[in-house]
């Protein structure tokens, strides 16, 4: 078994997902974010086969159609489960080890990407996937106007994007259920994040959890027909965005 990495990177996600495919099963991640407590996040969880998915999951890999773009792929769960079926997919990671590890697992179209390359411009695709609370790559609001007027270049006429994200609003509710946000400050959803595996130290990063009516609000300005398709008892939800004029 391949002993753990112990030099200093930015990439402590893609050393995890591959201590783990190389059998160390216990390779955990450390996240560290400004709204909670630290928690650990196993690495098998970017390892789940079908049935160990959240049914939110489940349901958006049926509604997918056509050429599939998998943003944040991690290990390629859903893209792999999408191949089994016969779908075309292309499934980019920002972490260089979770590319590795998905070429290694089979995804047969992987890329190392940020999600707002303009190398991925040109191709056209009929879904874009956005899964495990993915629609927090965008960072914040401002990101998520940018990356919603990104994606109208990569969607296929009739394309669609499938996402879910969470309303993060109840842990700023005070003892008698009420909100409390600083109207002034930034959104209460952008959220920055650092992950640590072992000595492998991330730089930190922004993640967007929005709201479903803020959702909603920026999807329709930017053109889009938002359709919820779900919801869990966690708050997340899943939404289809479809551009108005696709």
């Amino acid at each position: 078994m391949p002993p753990v990495a112990t030099s200093v990177s930015a990439d402590p996600l893609g050393y995890a997902l591959l201590d783990y495919l190389h059998g160390r099963l216990d390779a955990t991640l450390t996240v560290f974010s400004d709204v909670a407590e630290e928690e650990p996040l196993p690495a098998s969880y970017f390892f789940r086969s079908l049935w160990e998915m959240p049914e939110l999951e489940r349901q958006a890999l049926e509604q997918c159609q056509g050429r599939v773009l998998d943003l944040g792929a991690g290990a390629g769960c859903h893209a792999l489960e999408l191949q089994s079926r016969g779908f075309e997919v292309k499934a980019i990671d920002a972490s260089a080890g979770a590319v590795q590890v998905m070429q290694a697992r089979g995804v047969r179209q992987v890329a190392h990407h940020d999600l707002r390359d303009a190398a991925l411009t040109h191709e056209k695709y009929d879904t874009i996937l956005m899964l495990m609370n993915g629609l927090g790559l965008v960072g914040t609001l401002d990101g998520l106007a940018a990356f919603l007027r990104h994606a109208r270049q990569l969607l296929a006429p009739g394309g669609q994007i499938l996402a879910t994200s969470s309303d993060i609003s109840y842990l700023y509710e005070d003892e008698d259920g009420a909100l409390v946000f600083d109207l002034n400050g930034p959104y209460h959803g952008e959220v920055t994040y650092t992950m640590q595996y072992g000595a492998e130290q991330g730089a930190a990063f922004h993640w967007l959890f929005a709201g479903a009516s803020i959702l909603q609000d920026y999807a329709q300005e930017a053109g889009y027909e938002v359709d919820f398709l779900g919801e869990d008892e966690q708050q997340q939800y899943l939404v289809r965005l479809t551009a108005a004029n696709g």
